[in-house]
């Protein structure tokens, strides 16, 4: 039997009327954009919510167009790679592109190979195995390639905290131009250059590309002056796939790279990714932010989870509808494997987790079993049940691999910088972050960890936090606010799908649906309107339901309607008599 599912904060966010915000819009002129497109008050709220606090910013915001595009040449490295990767067009030497073998590396793998082999030059592509080889450059890769001829390697979505590697590839003659997106270290490695937005030393007007957004760049910078640059938006939907499943944020220039990078994959230029919607059962021409979430993507990632994530890179660069289809269905066989795997696993970690107790301000589970490529996917369910930090290893008799996420109150990678010491290799972000640890360090890291965590989350409320846009009512949201709403999209990290918080909503019914009931169908009435509600995950708290209710949800658009009506996705809800609702001012 496992624990109730923990109660959750509701997090009102504050009014931005107190920032003079409100006061500012209605000073906008007769025939200012912001006067055309009619702002109420309820979409300032959600643009304020997203940090998009100058009116100024309101208008390009909600078109998501090219103004959200930064010069390449602003990112630091780039002339230099340029010039480097030109003169070896040029004298057609053998470029590799060595990328990670997650989704967003292969995303930006396939995107450089395919660029530079429009530029007419020679890109072999190198996905290192994730059990045989790890994360990031190794020395054995480097010295194959370059027995095979090549002279110069891009890397992406990898290789900022890799040194001794970089140094190895010079002493055989390589040059190295490092992309990625990577926390930076204060020292470089000594690669011929380092492109990466998080460089203490760039101007670029946005840190959060994730790598095949920076591989993009690169390919954007190559491609001025040279006659291709109509070619430029036929990558974008790989540069979407890539950026929703890392969980970049989709504010500022990913904005507009992942909504033209939709448009892209709707239009079916690229065959191989129907027909991966086609074998996963999703209609191939409405693919949005969440298909690519919770289909495409851990799709793509299951090769280099299960496999070798070259499987995921030959999808992306086939032009043949039958070998497409073919490895499309390889694909979404091996994330059905790969869900199996991953709940076996976290039903051991989970067990692990609450026999340490659930006082601690960090979780960490290991086993020998534990395999791998699942354990960064266990780390996220864990932080995401149990609102704490947590890190889940693969043991070895020698070495072992680990892999953390967080939360948004606890840096992970600054953690596990203070402990770089007790590592073989470690990288990522505040939020995740992996690392190989010999076997024998593991316990002094759990030491530190826990230290380390009990210092800064000792007056965190370590509950699952449920970020509320707006109180509302239900009647505020008719008309043709949805539409506007909409404008907001594509949703996704750091750009929630808007969530409202309605008090006082009287049951008119409620039944169980699913499997074991574990989801719930409600009719809620306001006044005399009776709105239909669906409460994933929801069914546990079944007994918790009296009338009235106070929800929190999302308002959907019932894609099942024939007339297209709008329902509400609960994401949690209350009797209205009991909530004490917990807002942060």
């Amino acid at each position: 039997m496992g624990v109730a599912r923990q109660s959750m904060r509701w997090q009102l966010a504050p009014a931005p009327t107190t920032s003079g915000l409100l006061t500012a819009v209605g000073a906008v002129p007769p025939g200012h954009p912001l006067r055309l497109a009619g702002l109420p008050p309820l979409i300032v709220q959600l643009l304020y919510n997203r940090g998009i606090t100058n009116p100024t910013q309101f208008e390009p915001f909600l078109a998501a167009d090219e103004r959200l595009m930064g010069d390449p040449f602003l990112l630091p490295g780039m002339k230099e790679a340029v010039d480097r990767i030109r003169r070896a067009l040029r004298q057609r030497e053998t470029i590799a592109v060595y990328g990670d073998f997650d989704a967003d590396g292969i995303t930006g793998t396939a995107l450089l190979t395919q660029g530079l082999a429009l530029l007419g030059g020679t890109a072999v592509p190198y996905i290192p195995h994730r059990f045989d080889e790890g994360y990031g450059l190794n020395n054995m890769a480097l010295e194959s390639l370059f027995k095979q001829g090549v002279t110069l390697v891009i890397t992406v979505d990898c290789g900022t905290r890799d040194f001794d590697q970089v140094a190895f590839a010079r002493s055989m003659g390589l040059d190295v131009i490092i992309t990625d997106h990577h926390s930076v270290p204060p020292i470089l490695p000594p690669a011929l250059t380092l492109i990466n937005p998080k460089r203490a030393d760039s101007s670029y007007p946005f840190r959060e590309l994730a790598g095949v957004g920076v591989a993009f760049k690169l390919l954007q910078a190559l491609f001025q002056g040279s006659g291709k640059e109509g070619e430029l938006d036929r990558f974008l939907d790989l540069v979407a796939l890539g950026t929703v499943t890392d969980l970049a944020p989709l504010l500022g220039e990913n904005r507009y790279l992942v909504k033209q990078g939709l448009q892209v994959i709707n239009r079916a230029v690229r065959p191989a990714l129907q027909q991966l919607a086609l074998c996963a059962g999703l209609d191939k021409r409405d693919i949005d932010t969440a298909a690519i979430s919770f289909v495409l993507g851990p799709c793509l990632n299951a090769a280099g989870r299960l496999d070798h994530a070259l499987i995921g890179y030959q999808l992306l660069f086939t032009p043949s509808p039958e070998e497409a289809a073919e490895l499309a269905q390889q694909l979404v066989t091996m994330n059905a494997e790969r869900q199996k795997l991953t709940g076996e696993v976290l039903a051991k970690a989970r067990e692990q987790v609450l026999a340490a107790g659930l006082d601690l301000p960090l979780l960490m589970a290991a086993g020998p079993d534990y395999a791998a490529g699942v354990i960064g996917v266990v780390a996220g369910k864990l932080t995401d049940e149990f609102y704490r930090p947590a890190v889940v290893l693969e043991l070895g008799e020698e070495t072992s691999r680990g892999s953390a996420r967080s939360i948004p109150e606890f840096d992970i990678i600054a953690a596990l910088t203070q402990c770089e010491d007790l590592f073989t290799r470690f990288g990522g972000h505040p939020q995740a972050a992996g690392f190989t640890i010999p076997t024998t360090q593991i316990a002094l890291l759990r030491e530190r960890l826990l230290a380390l965590a009990g210092k800064e989350l000792a007056n965190v409320d370590l509950r699952p936090a449920l970020m509320i846009d707006a109180e509302v009512k239900l009647t505020a949201l008719s008309g043709g606010i949805m539409k506007q709403i909409e404008q907001l999209a594509p949703f996704g990290q750091g750009n929630p799908q808007p969530a409202f918080l309605t008090r006082g909503m009287n049951v008119v019914e409620c039944r169980k649906m699913g499997n074991g009931g574990e989801h719930l169908r409600f009719k809620l009435r306001e006044g005399s309107v009776i709105w239909d509600a669906v409460g994933f995950g929801l069914g546990g708290k079944a007994t918790q339901i009296d009338s009235p209710l106070d929800i929190v949800y999302n308002l959907e658009v019932d894609k099942r309607s024939e007339y297209g009506t709008l329902q509400l996705n609960l994401l949690d809800f209350a009797p209205t008599r009991q909530r004490k609702l917990e807002a942060d001012r």
